[in-house]
């Protein structure tokens, strides 16, 4: 799992690649939505996104690998919930994008 720490600092390139990554699919997109409530046992995520647990698992698992989840688990279930450091790293990536994009270009040497 890349590390993505609660500090304000700039992604890396590999960083961030590993997180659009992550994001770049719309049943992963679905379970972040579900998540965004707060945290949800496996079995939620299961039923309301009506998918089977192998599926789900692995899309969990690339979530949870760059970064965007974190787990627990507690007695045979096993609980997601976003890590909020991650979305923030990513959302001040874009920041930093969005600035870069309005610095006018320097005059070309001939």
């Amino acid at each position: 799992m890349p590390s993505i720490e609660a500090t304000q600092r700039s992604l890396s390139a590999p960083e961030a690649c590993s997180l659009l990554k992550a994001l770049s699919d719309p049943l992963r997109l679905q379970v972040l939505n579900q998540l965004s409530t707060g945290e949800r046992c496996v079995c939620d995520l299961t039923s309301s996104l009506s998918l089977s647990q192998s599926r789900l698992s692995f899309h969990l698992k690339v979530m949870k690998d760059a970064g965007l989840l974190s787990d627990r688990q507690s007695g045979r279930w096993v609980y997601y919930s976003i890590r909020p450091q991650a979305l923030n790293a990513l959302q001040g990536w874009i920041k930093e994008l969005t600035r870069s994009c309005e610095t006018p270009a320097s005059n070309c040497a001939e």
